[in-house]
């Protein structure tokens, strides 16, 4: 029923005997559409972007649940760094594929895992934290080839944090399978420097109409930008 409901094509999946509804959640697909070109920015998954300024006043709702940027990623100094700069939201659906890429190439310089928490309903919680819960989530730093300083972030469930993410080498590749969702992890976070990329403008003009744009995973959703504010690699 679940794969008639959300119309999924098993003939694009690994054949294999599922032992529970998590096991078939984190399906592998057989063959994956990647653009390797350097310089692209990719889209890490399958799911609905949205894309966001980011400054000081900026707070994003993720999961329910409102952040600003120095709680979601509870570094003051990381969070300044992206002041001006894009924040993009991947909302992933049921019906979309649960595993994820790095979006570009270069070299992973730090991975922070952050535990769900629930707060303590009390006046002086209201100072500090909006909903009184916050997600558990992991961040990866990368030094990217051509795009500076990015954050790549998932997003599980509350103090469950269903992400996995695998060990590895320092340097990433762009299309490298990062990771994947088990059942209750559905959100990924990118933050990209000031004046480092240029969204494709088909992405630009869906967002201002329709607010999310469904994307998949490999697809180009920008490049980055030259001196002087040309996109490269054109």
């Amino acid at each position: 029923m679940f794969v008639r409901r959300n119309r999924i094509n098993l003939q694009e999946y690994e054949k294999k005997r599922y032992e529970s509804f998590n096991d078939f959640f984190i399906r592998k697909r057989c063959v994956e559409q990647i653009d390797i070109t350097p310089g692209h920015l990719i889209s890490p998954c399958d799911g609905f972007l949205s894309i966001y300024p980011v400054d000081k006043d900026s707070i994003y709702r993720i999961k329910h649940i409102e952040y600003n940027l120095i709680q979601l990623l509870k570094d003051k100094e990381l969070a300044e760094h992206f002041k001006g700069g894009k924040c993009l939201i991947f909302r992933l659906t049921p019906k979309h594929y649960h595993r994820y890429c790095y979006i570009c190439n270069g070299s992973r310089k730090r991975v922070r895992k952050i535990e769900g928490k629930l707060h303590c309903v009390r006046p002086v919680a209201y100072t500090s934290v909006p909903v009184f819960l916050e997600n558990s989530r992991e961040h990866t730093e990368i030094q990217a080839d051509y795009f500076g300083r990015v954050v790549q972030m998932e997003i599980g469930a509350l103090l469950v944090g269903k992400i996995h993410n695998y060990p590895g080498e320092t340097k990433i590749v762009q299309g490298q399978e990062k990771g994947y969702f088990e059942f209750g992890g559905s959100t990924i976070v990118v933050l990209l420097e000031k004046n480092r990329i240029e969204i494709e403008k088909i992405i630009q003009d869906q967002f201002r109409r329709k607010q999310e744009i469904e994307v998949h995973m490999g697809e180009k959703i920008g490049s980055f930008l030259e001196e002087g504010g040309k996109p490269g690699n054109e």
